[in-house]
């Protein structure tokens, strides 16, 4: 089963890539190398800087999957494999890709800016506005999140915190042997990844061991700076290694599916309404978007599509590549993790004592996982014993869950830090009224120091308060609804921009918008509660940034179904 499964993903994904995706370039976004980017164009040497392709994919890929393709699909797994499979399929081919691919084009297209921007101008100015705070509650929430699961494998698996480190050396002298030194890109890529390989060898062999307020702080620091200082610093190259990380993962992964002839011991399905959320009884839909989110479709990617990447293209020819082929990748990666738990979690989770079987896998799967053997663990586990029971088990097992960890700690950390960086934009684009009004005032605040310490600070507050199980589903809403907002922007840019149909993509967004404000409700009415009684200060944060999104986002729907057929100035 686990050969059927990766090989039907894998011709499913670059059929799609040499289809669907070819003419979307050709046909409705126009891609043409002609036109000069804004990385080219407003290159200042921090945020706009031209890059190779295969670099700005390694940057691009490791921020917007974070640890969610694979967190995602391994809570979903509570409803069996079929339902957490057919859904990152369908979320990949309908909306997922298409909804990256858009908004990176069409923030290329207006200089690099925000999808909130783009909607200001192609919707209502309203509509801008209130899209800039919803984004900023969505980066908080992804701070939030992102930040626990790094915390967890940090304290967890003590051998990945030193490896991270490790790679973060590797990063800063990788970038300064492509862009001081101006060292041929082949040779210093070679010289990448035989100290990416050095520092997962240092982190098996030097395990760090530190609390987990410990961990936090060293967190809070690292992202405020990483988001401050120019990209090909460390973002650029510390990413191109993930991406090579990302391929020997993929790789090694891919050929132990397919080889290892497993029949899946996790049941196909289990219920509608296995406990999932919040310890309650979570119905399929409209709940799945809160729980798989970046390995099916995620908003966040609109952001960072718009909000680094776009000011990083060097040709528009490489946005179907680094838009619409990093989503496939996604994709393809939360495939490989729904195989691996499918055929060894259940002997993992046996082997580690817990109650678990395959007829009560729906009320017990959850429970287990939150309790002795956490979520990232579910997929380290699974993936190094698929490795195992191949003819790769010449590969030690203990390297194997180091890869695997630093897949989700890498990613996750990555989305931490670029999030931050987002999360800087943004508040200096909202306050931007402040700036005729006081412009002293605009210029501290907007400092990018003090601009990324805001999100921060409210992020890994809400990380260190615990209850994972709010936190993510709550970012699963703030991140779901921006992904139906910024592909609706993305219709109205195609329509009206590129004087093109979008219907294609105008049915999938309705439908998301209808699935993702009945979660919404769901989540506010029904698990939300429970968390206020159990912990108030969590709780009730999240409901009041439940409540004013499902506001906006009213507000939004009422916005452009009025304007959607709005003519625009030339």
């Amino acid at each position: 089963m686990t050969t059927l499964i990766v090989v039907v993903g894998i011709v499913v994904y670059i059929t799609l890539y040499l289809t669907y995706g070819k003419k979307l370039e050709k046909e409705f976004v126009k891609a043409d190398d002609n036109i000069k980017t804004p990385a080219v164009r407003f290159d200042d040497g921090v945020d706009y800087i031209p890059s190779k392709a295969p670099v700005l994919f390694g940057h691009h890929f490791a921020s917007i999957a974070g640890a969610a393709p694979i967190i995602g699909p391994v809570l979903a797994m509570a409803w069996g494999w079929v339902p957490a499979l057919l859904w990152v399929w369908f979320g990949n081919i309908f909306i997922g890709a298409v909804h990256d691919y858009l908004s990176l084009m069409a923030s290329v297209r207006y200089d690099g800016k925000s999808i909130q921007f783009v909607a200001s101008d192609l919707i209502t100015k309203r509509t801008g506005r209130l899209f800039y705070w919803l984004v900023f509650f969505l980066l908080i929430l992804v701070i939030a999140a992102f930040g626990a699961v790094v915390n967890g494998m940090f304290v967890g698996t003590p051998e990945i915190p030193t490896a991270y480190i490790m790679k973060i050396a590797a990063a800063l002298i990788l970038g300064v042997l492509i862009y001081r030194v101006k060292m041929n890109f082949t040779l210093a890529t070679i010289i990448g990844i035989i100290l990416l390989g050095l520092s997962i060898w240092g982190g098996s062999m030097l395990p760090i061991v530190a609390s987990k307020g410990t961990w936090y702080i060293i967190i809070f620091f690292y992202i405020i700076i990483a988001s401050a200082i120019p990209v090909n610093v460390l973002l650029q190259p510390r990413d191109y290694l993930n991406s090579w990380l990302l391929y020997l993962g993929l790789i090694v992964g891919a050929i132990a599916a397919v080889f290892s002839f497993q029949g899946f011991t996790a049941p196909a399905f289990t219920s509608f309404a296995p406990i999932v959320s919040g310890g309650k009884a979570t119905p399929f839909w409209p709940a799945i978007v809160l729980i798989i989110a970046c390995g099916s479709l995620s908003g966040f990617h609109s952001l960072v599509a718009s909000g680094t990447t776009s000011k990083q293209l060097e040709k528009e020819s490489d946005g179907l590549k680094i838009g619409y082929g990093s989503m496939l990748t996604e994709g393809f990666l939360s495939t490989l993790v729904v195989v691996s738990v499918a055929g060894f979690g259940l002997e993992l989770m046996v082997g580690k004592g817990m109650d678990i079987t395959t007829s009560n896998w729906g009320t017990n799967y959850t429970s287990s996982m939150m309790g002795s053997y956490p979520k990232a663990a579910m997929f380290t586990g699974s993936y190094a014993a698929m490795v195992a029971s191949t003819w790769l088990k010449f590969i030690p097992t203990k390297i194997v869950q180091i890869i695997a960890g630093m897949w989700v700690a890498s990613f996750a950390m990555t989305t931490l830090d670029t999030t931050n960086r987002l999360g800087r934009y943004t508040f200096a684009e909202i306050l931007s009224p402040l700036k005729d009004k006081n412009e002293g005032v605009y210029n501290f605040f907007t400092n990018r120091w003090i601009a990324s310490l805001v999100p921060a600070v409210i992020g890994i507050y809400l990380a260190w308060s615990g209850n994972f199980t709010i936190l993510w589903p709550s970012f699963g809403t703030a991140n779901q609804l921006i992904a139906s907002i910024a592909l609706l922007t993305g219709v109205s840019w195609i329509t009206k921009r590129q004087k093109t149909k979008g219907t294609f993509a105008l049915i999938p967004a309705y439908l998301l918008w209808i699935t993702v404000t009945a979660a919404i409700i769901w989540f506010s009415a029904v698990v939300l509660p429970g968390t206020i009684m159990s912990n108030p200060v969590t709780g009730i944060t999240v409901l009041v940034i439940e409540v004013i999104m499902l506001i906006m986002n009213i507000i939004f729907i009422i916005d452009f179904l009025k304007h959607k057929d709005d003519p625009l100035d030339a």
